[in-house]
């Protein structure tokens, strides 16, 4: 598979605190990757790095072949990388099209019916059709969620960064948010997630990484990492919170 999103190296400190250390990391095209690792870890900071939100101390970020080290988070949005945060903030005193609307204009450039065309593709993909015209504001959590990932859909990613989306979610509704990223990822959008919640990640990922202490320390199989010693003496022999 052809790799389109590259870290290598990313090392990021804040003063005298080492938050990644050295680490190379790697999606292809289509490919579903899923992180996880205990608290300060430092997955939401590879993240950062990964999304242009913050600039690595050490290393660099490519996609599709290009240095995107030094480019801003709305420019790497138009390229193609997506991203999608624990905590929906929607535009509330909008209606959910007109959230996806934005998205779809300032993310992807898109305007007039292309614009339109792709907001009613993407809500319909995050079952989202029939809230169209429902106040952002008035939703529960899980269409909130729904909501965020649909904004990032709505520019056209290559890759989407999901960062616990599933996060405060029952089972139930849980199962739901599993089954609209499985339909993402069968269009051929590359995914990588952050989650706590394991059982349901390793849904939707072919590969697993797990990180500790700003470093790589496992990463392949899902079940074949999740069996390591290593990790579970890291992760998941540990509360995580």
């Amino acid at each position: 598979m052809t790799v389109i999103l590259d870290g290598r190296g990313l090392g990021m400190r804040y003063g005298d605190l080492q938050v990644l250390q050295g680490v190379d990391f790697t999606v292809s095209a289509g490919e579903a990757v899923g992180i996880v690792g205990p608290n300060g870890a430092g997955k939401t900071t590879l993240l950062n790095v990964l999304a242009g939100a913050v600039r690595p101390s050490a290393g660099t970020v490519s996609f599709r072949g290009r240095d995107i080290t030094r480019t801003r988070p709305d420019q790497r949005c138009r390229m193609g990388v997506g991203r999608a945060f624990q905590v929906p903030r929607p535009f509330g005193g909008m209606t959910v099209l007109e959230n996806v609307v934005v998205a779809a204009a300032y993310g992807a450039g898109l305007s007039g019916a292309a614009a339109h065309r792709r907001c009613i593709e993407v809500l319909d993909e995050c079952g989202l059709a029939g809230l169209a015209n429902r106040r952002a504001e008035s939703l529960g959590l899980l269409h909130r969620k729904r909501l965020e990932l649909a904004r990032c859909l709505a520019t056209g990613p290559d890759v989407v960064l999901l960062d616990e989306i599933g996060a405060g979610l029952t089972d139930a509704e849980a199962a739901e948010l599993v089954t609209a990223i499985k339909q993402v990822r069968a269009g051929g959008t590359a995914i990588v997630w952050i989650e706590h919640i394991v059982h349901v990640l390793v849904q939707v990922v072919e590969r697993l990484v797990c990180m500790d202490t700003g470093r790589v320390i496992a990463d392949g199989e899902p079940q074949a990492v999740l069996g390591d010693a290593v990790v579970i003496d890291a992760y998941l022999g540990k509360a995580t919170g």
